[in-house]
């Protein structure tokens, strides 16, 4: 039996070329933003669009692999699973940060060969590319 799931499946397109580093002991890690698009009718009926961002984490093959193929727009299907990291403020002592970010297990580029990406087949009904910018406070046009 199992006591938990921790799964994340995105379809979405990248914020920002993506950032390759290496740690310590030279395992490739690459970090870059992912944004994912939803719409729904408000109570009035209007179509309100929502945009959500999330902090992507690649390692070791794979890093390599999406840091030299993706670019800021390149559109991802990823799946992993949420980890949530701390860290304390060097500036302000005693200060902790905190980042909940999606550890990538499995992906697959869904750029169409004219696009910016090359090589894999666009699939039907996926969502628009993003918006820069979050349209407005969406939290009081929740129908629930």
């Amino acid at each position: 039996m199992a006591y938990g799931l921790n799964k994340v499946m995105l379809i979405g397109r990248l914020g920002k070329d993506p950032e390759l580093k290496y740690t310590a002991n030279s395992v490739p890690v690459c970090n870059f933003t992912m944004a994912t698009n939803e719409s729904y009718k408000n109570q009035e009926g209007a179509l309100v669009e929502r945009t959500e961002w999330h902090n992507i984490v690649v390692y070791r093959k794979a890093a390599e692999i999406i840091s030299q193929y993706v670019r800021k727009g390149s559109q991802l299907y990823i799946e992993g699973k949420l980890q949530t990291r701390n860290w304390e403020d060097k500036t302000h002592a005693g200060v902790k940060h905190y980042i909940t970010e999606i550890v990538v297990d499995d992906f697959m580029f869904l750029d169409s060969k004219g696009g910016q990406q090359g090589g894999a087949p666009q699939a039907p009904g996926l969502p628009p590319e993003p918006a820069s910018e979050p349209k407005g406070d969406v939290g009081s046009d929740l129908p629930f």
